[in-house]
């Protein structure tokens, strides 16, 4: 039997703790940044799918905002509204993080359009204030709800995040 000398279970110790190193650094690398793609699907009113430019999907959660579910009112119109304005569009993403669903969180921006914020102007989102303090976001909401524009026609709307709450209640 070989002994193994002091500095071999020293390297041999730190090695997972390098690659672990290694591997989280390149994924906060991969979770940031900028780019661009062809929008391929929207499944609510703030998530879509985009195709890159190297071919891989990626699945976009728009930062700063909440749309009603499908099942919630307005939920299909704030999808439609979302469709219109990026489906089948090259878009521009600044990703800030990944979720816990391994959604990139991001910025969208359709040419000049600010996308998320053109989702609060037009009604179909609320600011998502337990993760945004955007001013430009909080205007846009007040004016949306001044204006009764989209789920605002309603009297009492339901933030999606009570109606998910509500869901998971049942």
């Amino acid at each position: 039997m070989h002994a193994v000398r002091p500095a071999t279970r020293i390297r041999t110790a730190w090695a997972p703790v390098f690659v672990a190193l290694l591997w989280s650094v390149s994924g906060v690398a991969a979770q940031t940044g900028s780019t661009t793609g062809k929008v391929v699907g929207v499944s609510d009113g703030d998530t879509l799918t985009l195709l890159s430019e190297g071919r891989k999907q990626i699945k976009v959660r728009l930062e700063g905002i909440d749309a009603p579910e499908i099942g919630q009112s307005f939920g299909n119109n704030a999808k439609q509204a979302l469709s219109e304005l990026v489906f089948g569009k090259t878009v521009r993403l600044v990703v800030s993080t990944t979720d816990d669903y391994g959604r990139q969180i991001a910025q969208v921006y359709a040419g000049d359009l600010w996308v998320n914020l053109a989702m609060v102007e037009k009604g179909m989102a609320w600011q998502y204030t337990l993760y945004s303090r955007d001013p430009g976001l909080r205007q846009a909401e007040a004016r949306s709800r001044a204006e009764r524009a989209g789920l605002w026609k309603d009297r009492n709307p339901t933030p999606p995040w009570d109606y998910r709450h509500g869901k998971a209640k049942r």
